[in-house]
């Protein structure tokens, strides 16, 4: 079973991601927890609600804003770095737990290396599907790679100066 790094943590990963033309190739979706392009949620939105186990991959493009009715139906969110250099999932990330307070998993996958995971983290991110060509523990580490930060962020927005 592929492993990711969830909540700091390398866990098993349960949740299994298709694509359009992976689902154009089902007759039906499989038992389990799936995630779906955004396409694909937007078409069959309440039947998918209804199994609670479906979550929704976000593309570069593709905003948050989309699942504004959404997200009390979802576990889980990903959003897909195509490559390291698009940063738009950063802000997607941000936007889902700031703006909409999403609470569920908001997963990073696609471009993911171990020097974005500290920011990542920042922003929203808690759960990281790592390259398969890189070491998954040498990426864990990657989330300790700062142990001070002066800016706030999602999880503490207070600077340094009004931390203590």
């Amino acid at each position: 079973m592929p492993q990711i790094i969830k909540d700091g943590v390398i866990v098993d990963d349960t949740w299994q991601r298709l694509d359009a033309e992976a689902l154009a190739a089902l007759q039906a979706l499989p038992d389990g927890p799936v995630i779906v392009p955004l396409a694909y949620w937007q078409a069959h939105r309440e039947s998918l609600k209804a199994r609670g186990d479906v979550g929704v991959c976000l593309e570069p493009g593709e905003e948050p804003a989309a699942l504004a009715d959404d997200f009390a139906a979802l576990p889980l969110v990903a959003i897909n770095f195509p490559a390291f250099k698009d940063g738009r999932g950063y802000s997607y990330a941000r936007e889902l737990r700031t703006r909409y307070g999403f609470k569920g998993e908001v997963r990073a996958v696609g471009d993911v290396l171990r020097d974005q995971l500290f920011y990542m983290q920042r922003v929203g991110f808690n759960a990281f599907v790592i390259r398969a060509d890189r070491d998954i523990h040498d990426a864990l580490n990657g989330l300790r790679d700062f142990s001070v930060t002066y800016q706030g962020d999602v999880n503490d927005p207070r600077p340094i100066y009004r931390r203590h």
